[in-house]
């Protein structure tokens, strides 16, 4: 969620500092942040409320800062409102030491009443601050920042990754973790911390991820990091082989847009390597066949889009697998007591690979004795450090706060394992599999034909922007899509938007449609495409208007009930939500636009979700 970056070098640490926060911000955050030390000015601290210009601006550029070492933050508040005083760095009491943090200090209350009985005075509302009170705390009785910093973490309850900064330490900055990403940076004469590679792929494609409990020291010419105990650690360094374009919007006037228009290459990477001589080979998996058949039981564990992956994959690998499979939001997966043991598969789906709920979830499988494997995106993210096997998307970086390659290339990925796992089974007969697996790599194909005409999905979101409430149905593979067609609309638009089973609308939903109503209804699953129309009929008859979303083939049966229809190219019925999901990321997408929100930035909500 947050943003950290820290720089200690030769150069100008503000400007550096302010360029990593501005490759952040699609992270989310609602105020920001940096602080710089140097000789003859000491710790230099800027904080402002709001968007990064006006850190910017306060500082010229960083331009008013002087220094060679410093930390810098975005924050999303989660104790204490967005304001200049909470946002970070904190300082403590003294005004020697400056800490930025990701996470949350659980036992926080504890801690400030102790100091405040050692008569601390606390200037801000944020549990963050306590952290930079205690490290005083601690420094003062050791003289020693490093054992400081080992005192205070023994101490604290809960996730963090800190960046901190001392006045009486000019070339050396100090960066621990648990629960909460953060990544080291190797450049020549000066080095790095950040929450996001992105933040620093200017600068280094050299990068070390730390680990729960480590702590690192950072200097201009060396990383030396630590265990818990304060023991040295010996890290892999690894290249990055992200490019900087592919950080960047490239000519669209928005990373959303470009990633929707990046999905068909998306796929194909993701797709290509695993396909050899007609068959999916995924050499990354170390599952036998035997392990596969063991298993009785899958749980599909993740949240907000990902988790819609997680549901479209429930319908397709029962049919192909014919084991009971059971999704569940990763939030309430370690709390329910779920029935997981030694003969349980628990698949992890994350497109950051840091996502707090959903690591907590697989640690707790882990703990159960089930087997897991995770989907990710970020290689070297802790969930992909932690999970028994991990694949990888290889999406490339998505910086739009609002999912669209991540979302595709998980289902397509998804789809790919359960073809494979379902041949591993014989469940499968071979000319299904063919036919599936043809399909599943025309899908590129099929998806950039789509998106070289999108003129008709803009003008329908130039007629129905003005809704405050739509509804979209469907069933079975449609309601899932449908899901997260919803989504996306009420993340960038800020419609109230709802995903409901067709087959519910009699059971109470349909009492919320009136004249005028807008109803999104799916119709591309062609085994139930005569019921999904039945109720269409109802919900006409109620007096909703319908934009209709099907295939090409049923594009003209749906014409003649709908007041406006979509139709996208056909492909094998359980790959359908792969296609059918475009036209609903680009209605989400030009209906914000149409509504003037901040698309890549939607208010509230953040990239990396790393708090609880």
């Amino acid at each position: 969620m947050c943003g950290i970056i820290g720089y200690v070098g030769r150069e100008p640490a503000a400007p550096i500092l302010l360029d990593g926060l501005e490759r952040m911000e699609y992270r989310g955050y609602d105020s920001a942040g940096i602080a710089v030390r140097s000789e003859t000015r000491g710790l230099q601290v800027k904080k402002a409320k709001g968007r990064l210009k006006a850190l910017y601006d306060l500082t010229h550029g960083g331009a008013d800062m002087e220094g060679t070492l410093g930390i810098g933050h975005t924050r999303w508040a989660t104790h204490g409102e967005p304001n200049d005083i909470n946002a970070h760095p904190h300082i403590s009491e003294n005004g020697q030491i400056a800490l930025v943090h990701n996470g949350i200090i659980e036992n926080y209350l504890e801690l400030k009443e102790h100091l405040l009985r050692q008569g601390v005075t606390f200037t801000s509302d944020t549990d963050s601050e306590v952290v930079a009170q205690l490290l005083e705390f601690h420094y003062n009785e050791c003289h020693n920042m490093l054992e400081a910093v080992g005192r205070c973490l023994r101490r604290i309850e809960g996730s963090y990754a800190f960046g901190i900064i001392c006045a009486d330490y000019p070339n050396a900055l100090i960066a621990a973790r648990k629960d909460a990403p953060l990544l080291l940076g190797y450049g020549d004469g000066e080095n790095y911390i950040a929450s996001d590679v992105t933040a620093i792929l200017k600068h280094t494609r050299k990068v070390s991820y730390m680990d729960d409990g480590e702590i690192a020291v950072v200097t201009n010419d060396s990383i030396d990091v630590f265990d818990s105990e304060l023991e040295p650690v010996e890290k892999t360094i690894c290249q990055v082989d992200w490019d900087v374009a592919s950080a960047e919007k490239g000519g669209y006037p928005h990373f959303m847009l470009k990633e929707i228009m990046e999905q068909p290459e998306a796929i194909r990477k993701t797709v290509s390597p695993r396909i050899r001589d007609g068959r999916i080979v995924l050499d990354e998996l170390h599952l036998t066949r035997e392990d596969v058949a063991a298993f009785a039981r899958i749980f599909i564990i993740a949240c907000g889009s990902s988790y819609h992956v997680g549901m479209v994959s429930k319908y397709n690998w029962e049919r192909l697998l014919r084991r009971p499979v059971e999704v569940m939001l990763a939030s309430e997966f370690r709390y329910c007591d779920p029935l997981v043991d030694e003969r349980t598969l628990v698949i992890v789906i994350s497109q950051s690979g840091e996502t707090l709920d959903t690591m907590a979830a697989m640690r707790e499988a882990k703990r159960r004795g089930g087997r897991t494997l995770a989907i990710v995106n970020v290689v070297g993210s802790s969930i992909a450090r932690e999970a028994d096997d991990v694949l990888y998307t290889w999406a490339g970086p998505e910086i739009a706060v609002a999912t669209t390659k991540a979302y595709s290339t998980q289902l397509v990925l998804m789809d790919l394992v359960g073809l494979y796992f379902a041949e591993e089974l014989g469940t499968v007969d071979e000319e299904t599999y063919a036919a599936v697996l043809a399909e599943i790599q025309l899908l590129p194909e099929k998806m950039q034909v789509f998106l070289e005409h999108t003129e008709d999905v803009q003008y329908l979101a130039s007629r129905y922007f003005n809704h405050d409430s739509i509804f979209f149905i469907g069933r079975n593979l449609d309601y899932a899509m449908g899901m997260e067609g919803s989504l996306k609309l009420k993340e960038i638009s800020y419609i109230h938007s709802e995903a409901y089973a067709s087959g519910e609308l009699k059971h109470g939903t349909i009492s919320l449609i009136e004249q005028g109503t807008l109803v999104v209804a799916l119709g591309t699953y062609a085994p139930l495409f005569d019921k999904a129309m039945s109720n269409v009929v109802e919900v006409k008859a109620r007096g909703a208007e319908v934009l209709a979303l099907t295939t090409e083939d049923l594009a003209e049966k749906v014409s003649k009930t709908a007041d406006a229809t979509i139709a996208v190219p056909v492909t094998h019925p359980i790959l359908q939500p792969s296609l059918g999901v475009v036209p609903l990321q680009l209605f989400a997408y030009y209906v914000a636009l149409q509504r003037g929100c901040d698309i890549d930035k939607p208010r509230n909500l953040a990239k990396s979700v790393t708090v609880e």
